[in-house]
Parts: structure tokens; C-alpha cells; sequence
């Protein structure tokens, strides 16, 4: 389900169309995982969280010969499946060891609720990025249950949220959707979190991040993967892990 946003006032959101990935082709067989060598002593890149000046969050080691960039959305259903399946390994194989370094930039293919969950997210101490995405993705399915009955139950009220300003309109949404009582679990206060959906900062850094996505990389579909610059026609783990190796991770 797309819903797209409407933007007025001063900030526009340059939203673009695409489709989620899970209209790709079918996967093939996952290939058996390679194990991993750790060196003794190395750190745990895990722990090293930065924003980038293209506006995403990075995991690992900043100098990482490898780097993977994901173009996401929360509300991705094939998101969701490479957040459960493909994090995981991803993590504890190659970022904890300084091989990869994981950088995760929103990409709004499903415009407004996007906005709402990508405000929140942002919204916590950089060290916490990474950690409260875990759970939007893990709660997933709850979110799109709300969104699906909101705009199947009042579709004329979702038209109409689509035309406030955007910092209006994602307070809407995320109201809806439940997310800011949601916050409350990952301890970001109501006030706090209010005071991000609004922030025009906050707004014009993703947007940003959006429009760079289509200008730079074409992307039009989530998740979009790209390493070191290059970007793939890969949507799984089974299909991300031989590119990583490939490129000497």
C-alpha cells in the first residue's frame, strides 16, 4: 500500500513513485553463510554510530573497505524481512569486524507514514538509531494494521491530513499509527517526540536524503542497495551476501 504526501508551506518533500522490492523476482536459494574471521583484540564496530552528510545512519567502521548503504522504508514488507534476516548476520559477520560498514538512508516510497516513522527514528541519541529501527521493523505488522484500517475507515481524513504542512501531517500520522506512544517504550518522552514530527530541520534533512536517493542513484524501489557507490539489483540477504563477498568482505 503507497500512500503518497501532499507537502505545503514552505518545506516541500520531494516524494517520488516507485515499487517496494517485494515485486521483484522471485530469490534464489540462500548460498550457506561463509564464517568469519575476527581478529583477536579488534573492536566491536557495532557499538560506532554516525551520521553521514548524506543524511543516513552508519554502523561500523568508517574507514571499512566495504560500504553498504540500504535505501529503506519502515513500512516495507521486504525491508522488514532483510531487517530480520539479513541484519543479523550482516552485524555479527562483517560490521563487527570492521569489514563492512552499514549505512541505512530513508527512502519515503510510501510517503507520509514514511515521514512519520523516519522523524521518530531520527529523532533519538545517533548511539540509539540502530537499535529503535530493530523494533519499528520487529512491530512492523502492528503498524500496518492502523495504517490499513485508517485508511480504509476514513479514507476522506487521510486525504485531508495529506494537504497540512508536513510536519503537521506526519504528527497526524504517527498519531494514528500509534507511534508516539510507541516512543514512550523506546524512552523518547511525548514532548520530545512531538517536537521532532514538527522540526522543519529534521523535515528538510530527509527530504534531502529523497531527493538525492532519485538524482544520484536512481532509486525508485525499497530496499536499494548500493556498495561503494555502486548500486545492485539485489532485495534479499541470499542476494546482498555474494555481492559482499565479491567485494572482499
Amino acid at each position: 500500500m503507497r500512500i503518497l504526501m501532499m507537502t505545503a508551506g514552505a518545506v516541500a518533500l520531494a516524494l517520488v513513485g516507485g515499487a517496494s522490492a517485494q515485486q521483484a523476482r522471485k530469490p534464489a536459494a540462500k548460498p550457506a553463510a561463509r564464517p568469519a574471521a575476527k581478529p583477536a583484540g579488534a573492536p566491536n564496530w557495532t557499538a560506532t554510530v554516525a551520521i553521514t552528510p548524506e543524511g543516513g545512519f552508519r554502523q561500523g567502521n568508517p574507514n571499512a573497505p566495504v560500504k553498504l548503504v540500504e535505501y529503506g522504508s519502515r513500512g516495507c514488507p521486504t525491508c522488514g524481512r532483510f531487517a530480520a534476516d539479513g541484519v543479523p548476520p550482516l552485524r555479527s559477520d562483517f560490521i563487527a569486524t570492521g569489514k563492512v560498514s552499514y549505512e541505512y538512508r530513508d527512502y519515503l516510497i510510501h510517503g507520509a507514514p514514511d515521514l512519520a516513522m523516519a522523524l521518530v527514528n531520527q529523532c533519538v541519541p545517533t548511539a540509539r538509531f540502530f537499535p529503535v529501527l530493530d523494533a519499528i521493523y520487529a512491530n512492523q505488522k502492528l503498524f500496518d494494521d492502523r495504517l490499513h484500517k485508517l485508511v480504509d475507515g476514513q479514507p476522506k481524513q487521510v486525504e485531508a491530513w495529506q494537504k497540512l504542512p508536513p510536519g503537521q501531517m506526519a504528527t497526524k500520522f504517527a498519531e494514528a499509527m500509534g507511534l508516539i506512544a510507541f516512543m514512550k517504550t523506546q524512552g523518547l518522552p511525548e514532548a520530545r517526540t512531538r517536537q521532532c514530527l514538527a522540526d522543519p530541520k529534521l523535515i528538510g534533512r530527509i527530504a534531502k536524503t529523497n531527493a538525492d536517493a532519485v538524482n544520484v542513484y536512481q532509486v525508485d524501489s525499497t530496499p536499494s542497495f548500493i556498495i561503494n557507490g555502486r548500486k545492485l539489483r539485489a532485495f534479499t540477504w541470499d542476494r546482498l551476501l555474494p555481492e559482499l563477498w565479491a567485494n572482499g568482505a
